[in-house]
C-alpha cells in the first residue's frame, strides 16, 4: 500500500518521530551539563541501568518518582523533561 492509501498511518508515524522522546531531553541536558550517566545515575540515586534504558528510549514512560528524581539531579523542573 502506498501513502495515499494510509495517509492517517502516515501522519502519525511522521508526527511520532518529530516529537522527543523523554529519553532524548535527559541526554541532550545531561550532556550539555557534561556529565557521564554514571555521573548523572549517582546524582540522581537511580540505577544506572536504568538512566540508559530510559536515555535509550527503551523505557519511554518512567514513572514519576524516577522523573522527579532526574529532574532535580538535572537542576530542571518535570514539565522541562515532560513537554
Amino acid at each position: 500500500m502506498g501513502l495515499r492509501q494510509r495517509p492517517y498511518l502516515y501522519y502519525h508515524t511522521m508526527e511520532n518521530k518529530q516529537r522527543k522522546e523523554i529519553g532524548d531531553k535527559i541526554k541532550a541536558l545531561r550532556i550539555k551539563q557534561e556529565l557521564t550517566q554514571d555521573a548523572l545515575a549517582r546524582k540522581c540515586d537511580i540505577p544506572y541501568t536504568t538512566l540508559t534504558k530510559i536515555e535509550s528510549n527503551v523505557i519511554t514512560k518512567p514513572s514519576i518518582q524516577t522523573v522527579a528524581k532526574i529532574a532535580k539531579g538535572l537542576g530542571v523542573s518535570i514539565d522541562d523533561l515532560i513537554k
